[in-house]
């Protein structure tokens, strides 16, 4: 179903193949690591990837310092999706990181939002985060490590070793598992994470996934089509905290069947059909 997956220069951490994913397994990047450790191979290093970070946000004026004010030197463009916000999100964003772009969505829905912002992005790379301190900046340098060695799709997983999760309810993590076993099955790969929003993709790639969701499973539909797609995938693991401040605007049940839908969608009646993605 996917291209075979790329091992060279692998850090140092605990890796697992199974079907057309790697899994990497060991400590998260730290303050005080600043990325995996590549093994010596006599080879150059590849040139470092330039870098667009995309950040959906509506009223999240409390939490995004925490974001924009730790993010690591190798994101070169900071792109916020602002969905209608009636707090002072954009004058936070602009003061916090000057330089910073702001695009107005009036869509409602993450989907809408980060499809706008993927579509902004100028740079070798996307990265995907959420505006509300639950993802450490400090962990996209591993995203970027593996997307510049070999991969071209690089997730987080609050479910492989090393991740965990301090925010995450009994019930979404009941629903989170009986959709990530429904998603396995149905597209015969062995995921550890189906429905987070903390991921890295090759920008190249961008218009072949032809992504439509409008809400919280665009994360869903664009792991789904990177598998159908052939993509070298690779999951790393992460970290999820508290939100800072405020409430999640995720709502279980109706997200939960959105993600069910988008599933079956992808799986009995697709949308497209397998494209070409080599070039």
């Amino acid at each position: 179903m996917t291209a075979p997956v790329t091992t060279e220069s692998i850090p140092l951490l605990d890796t697992a193949r199974t079907g057309n994913t790697v899994h990497i397994a060991g400590p998260r990047v730290s303050e005080a690591n600043e990325g995996p450790r590549p093994i010596a191979t006599g080879r150059s290093e590849p040139r470092r990837s330039t870098v667009s970070l995309v950040i959906p946000a509506k009223n999240e004026a409390r939490n995004l310092a925490t974001v924009l004010e730790n993010l690591p030197d190798c994101v070169d463009e900071v792109i916020l999706v602002d969905g209608r916000s009636s707090d002072v999100t954009q004058l936070m964003a602009s003061t916090c990181r000057p330089g910073i772009r702001i695009i107005d969505e009036s869509a409602a829905g993450k989907g809408h939002a980060l499809r706008t912002g993927f579509e902004a992005a100028r740079s070798d790379v996307i990265v995907a985060m959420d505006a509300d301190g639950s993802m450490s900046p400090n962990e996209i340098h591993q995203i970027i490590y593996f997307l510049d060695h070999g991969f071209d799709f690089v997730k987080g997983s609050r479910f492989v070793a090393g991740g965990g999760s301090l925010d995450i309810t009994p019930l979404r993590k009941l629903g989170n598992r009986a959709l990530l076993l429904l998603a396995n099955h149905l597209f015969e790969t062995q995921l550890t994470d189906l429905c987070y929003g903390f991921f890295g993709f090759r920008r190249q790639y961008l218009k072949h996934l032809q992504l439509t969701s409008a809400g919280f499973e665009i994360e869903t539909e664009l792991t789904i089509r990177a598998v159908t797609a052939g993509l070298r995938i690779a999951e790393v693991p992460s970290l999820e905290l508290p939100r800072r401040s405020g409430r999640s605007s995720l709502r279980s049940f109706p997200d939960g069947f959105r993600v069910l839908r988008t599933l079956l969608e992808e799986r009995y009646e697709p949308r497209r059909a397998a494209a070409d993605v080599g070039g």
